[in-house]
């Protein structure tokens, strides 16, 4: 079979013209648009700068998507390559045409054969070689870049793609091929046909099944292009909406779902991206009507359009619970299982368990969520693995939660739903960072904000956000925690998110509680350890209630305090979790005056023994001490205090260690000094500024290593000046000899 090449008209035309804009460098873009930006033009420098000029007001912002077509994003660049591809033979064209048509835009590995089956003659691909448009191997051939690809495709005139398609389309008759046999079969169709977008329908269905959502996208995209019913072709735009969706394309997916009306849809993108209040309430009416049901009487969902996403009413009220918890408001978790039981449905995930919790029912709620802990076998759904993680979190069970949230990316990854795996890491985070494996806990966090930001998960982005503002904050890090919880501020209350802004205002608290300024932690923490939405989340108020305890009895404000501790002492009970007791008969301790406060405090840390909350032992001994050193028990004190040292130091928190060496020298002892020689980098540096370290010595300047790090440039500098200080140089030169020594 030959494939014809219709000469294409000649391009008389100057190149498209940009729209006017205001100059927008990509750098002035916030994080979220910026990294989609780069993941939609395929990481291309040059499409980068053609785009971002192009892009409006709105989309700038976030508010709207991205294009989505090749010609929208760089025109100028796809015309610059067209004109090149156009320079080469025929027959170099047809062999370039048939490759691109192969792997763009669903690569379907068929290449060789078709060759083969065309009896087509590779010699003329030397000429591609020769202009470094492309070069065969082994596997076929390869692309200078993916825009070279793509205009290679579109180069050529709709019939020579139509058959171009047809021959690959022929060689796909093997087992597991027939996904990719129908995708080449609806590309090469000429105009509507219901016969045709049933096979890509049935096509589509068989490639989400077989975890390749990428495939499923295109395959349902061209099945609604081809299908003649309105009603029908609603349906695959949803479809299609949903699997862009999962394998990370936001902005295809946001512009399909534009085209459909689709309630289930809608609400899980505002869950991901959009108000978070505003999605329960959605996920709720999709939920009723998925279900076929009208809603019950009285308060309750909307009625709207349900549709033909891939949940059923369980999975959507597992998602309404997401919503609940992003929200901080736990009451809707109330209303999201009473509507799971008017609709006879088992309420899924941690949703039974949060409802308890949110009715005080803390004896249920612990034997619900053991329930749901226990359900992290390998393999299993992501989104029950992460519930199944943030049950163990719930129950202080961090070893659990770390095994379940892996299991959750792993699995993600295995159904190519990659982006999942951030959501699974703002689970995981909090477990390795309490555990002691902090600086594991920031490497993961960064990468899954990357993730998240380049897959349009905003939201999720936010409280991976606000992870790094409590890491900054434990290390004593001002500035860093400062603009990570002001940025996630900002996003949260534009988007209804009660539980990263809770997080956040947390990190500034802790900020001020190891920095001494107990007046002001006592203010932001009281806040959190109260009723009510965006802090009556009970994870808020089980994370701020200790530390408030200790800010109150320093300013004199034990009568809430006391409050606080004792529904927190219930919940401690309830669960049986070791550390959340030991936090318990701390904050015991710190409400009990004299001697007797040092017996809760040495049954604190007997608890802690048992536990995994190292850092939090460490502040318990920082306690104890002082206790000791008031009751003149100097030695023990002096003991306890080293033992703390040493585990803030582990830590990276250097005003919680500065704590330690000030009650050190209240004893009329010094700090042990660093040892002789030069200092191990590794060793006195925080995981933060050892980063930023090895970034300049690598190199990168300030304003380089803040776009990496999600920093600005003054951050960067403040870190730099603490590198500085800390190994006593006073050079880059002098940075880059002593990071080349250390081990």
């Amino acid at each position: 079979m030959v494939i014809p090449v219709n000469p294409p008209p000649l391009d008389r035309t100057s190149p498209p013209q940009t729209p006017e804009a205001g100059p927008c460098p990509a750098s002035a873009l916030p994080e979220g648009v910026r990294a989609r930006v780069r993941r939609v033009v395929h990481e291309d420098q040059r499409a980068v700068a053609e785009l971002v000029p192009r892009l409006t007001a709105r989309q700038t912002a976030g508010l709207d998507p991205l294009p989505a077509e090749p010609a929208e994003l760089a025109p100028r660049l796809l015309h610059a390559l067209r004109q090149e591809v156009r320079a080469l033979p025929d027959d170099t064209r047809r062999l370039l045409l048939l490759a691109a048509a192969d792997q763009y835009p669903v690569a379907t590995h068929s290449f060789l054969r078709a060759v083969t089956a065309g009896r087509l003659d590779t010699r003329p691909l030397e000429a591609a070689e020769a202009v470094g448009v492309a070069h065969a191997g082994a596997g076929g051939v390869f692309f200078r870049d993916a825009w070279t690809r793509i205009a290679a495709y579109g180069t050529a005139s709709p019939a020579d793609r139509r058959a171009a398609h047809q021959l690959l389309a022929r060689v796909l008759g093997g087992k597991g091929e027939s996904s990719r046999r129908s995708w080449h079969r609806g590309a090469a169709a000429l105009g509507p046909s219901a016969r045709l977008a049933a096979e890509l329908r049935a096509a589509a269905d068989r490639a989400r099944a077989e975890g390749r959502p990428a495939l499923a996208r295109a395959l349902a995209e061209r099945a609604a292009d081809l299908c003649p019913d309105p009603v029908a072709q609603a349906r695959l735009l949803a479809l299609a909406a949903a699997d862009a969706w999962r394998c990370g394309e936001p902005d295809r997916a946001r512009r399909l779902a534009a085209r459909t009306d689709d309630t289930a849809l809608d609400g899980v993108l505002a869950l991901r991206a959009g108000n978070a209040a505003e999605a329960f309430d959605a996920l709720i009416t999709a939920a009723v009507r998925q279900a076929g049901c009208a809603p019950p009487a009285g308060p309750g969902p909307r009625a709207g359009g349900g549709g033909p996403w891939a949940f059923d009413s369980t999975g959507l009220l597992a998602l309404a619970t997401e919503a609940a918890v992003y929200t901080g408001d736990l009451g809707r978790c109330r209303e999201a299982h009473d509507l799971a039981r008017w609709l006879g449905v088992p309420p899924p995930g941690i949703l039974a368990a949060l409802a308890a919790a949110a009715d005080g029912r803390y004896d249920d709620a612990r034997i619900l969520l053991k329930g749901a802990a226990g359900r992290c076998g390998p393999g299993g759904d992501p989104g029950l693995l992460i519930h199944s993680g943030m049950a163990a979190l719930m129950l202080g069970d961090h070893t659990r939660a770390a095994t379940a949230t892996l299991r959750a990316a792993a699995s993600s990854r295995a159904l190519g739903t990659p982006a999942t795996a951030a959501q699974a890491t703002e689970f995981r985070a909090y477990a390795d960072f309490w555990s002691g494996r902090n600086r594991a806990a920031e490497a993961a966090v960064r990468e899954a904000l990357e993730q998240a930001h380049a897959t349009g998960r905003d939201n999720g982005a936010c409280h991976l956000r606000a992870a790094l503002a409590m890491f900054a904050a434990v290390r004593g890090e001002e500035e860093a925690c400062r603009e990570h919880a002001g940025a996630v501020q900002a996003h949260a209350s534009a988007h209804g998110l009660g539980l990263p802004a809770a997080l956040a205002q947390w990190a500034l608290a802790f900020l001020d509680l190891a920095a001494g300024r107990f007046p002001a932690a006592a203010a932001r923490l009281r806040a959190l350890a109260g009723f009510g939405p965006g802090h009556g989340h009970r994870a808020i108020r089980h994370l701020a209630t200790p530390h408030y305890v200790e800010a109150a009895v320093r300013t004199g404000g034990t009568r809430v305090a006391r409050t606080a501790h004792a529904d927190y002492h219930r919940w401690a009970a309830a669960v049986r979790s070791t550390d959340d007791l030991a936090l318990s008969a701390r904050c015991r301790a710190l409400l009990t005056p004299g001697a007797e406060a040092v017996r809760h405090y040495r049954a604190a840390l007997d608890l802690h023994a048992r536990g995994t909350r190292e850092l939090e032992r460490a502040r318990t001994e920082l306690l104890l001490a002082g206790a000791l050193r008031r009751m003149r028990q100097r030695p023990e004190a002096r003991d306890r205090l080293h033992s703390a040292l040493a585990a803030f130091e582990s830590f990276g928190a250097t005003h919680c260690a500065a704590q330690a060496r000030a009650e050190l020298r209240a004893l009329g002892t010094a700090p042990t000094p660093a040892g002789p020689g030069a200092p191990d980098p590794a060793a006195v540096l925080t995981a933060q500024q050892l980063l930023v370290a090895r970034l300049a010595a690598e190199g990168a300047t300030n304003r380089e290593i803040a776009d990496r790090l999600n920093l600005s440039p003054r951050t960067i500098d403040h870190h730099l000046r603490g590198v500085f200080a800390r190994l006593d140089i006073r050079s880059r030169i002098e940075l880059v000899r002593l990071l080349g020594e250390s081990p």
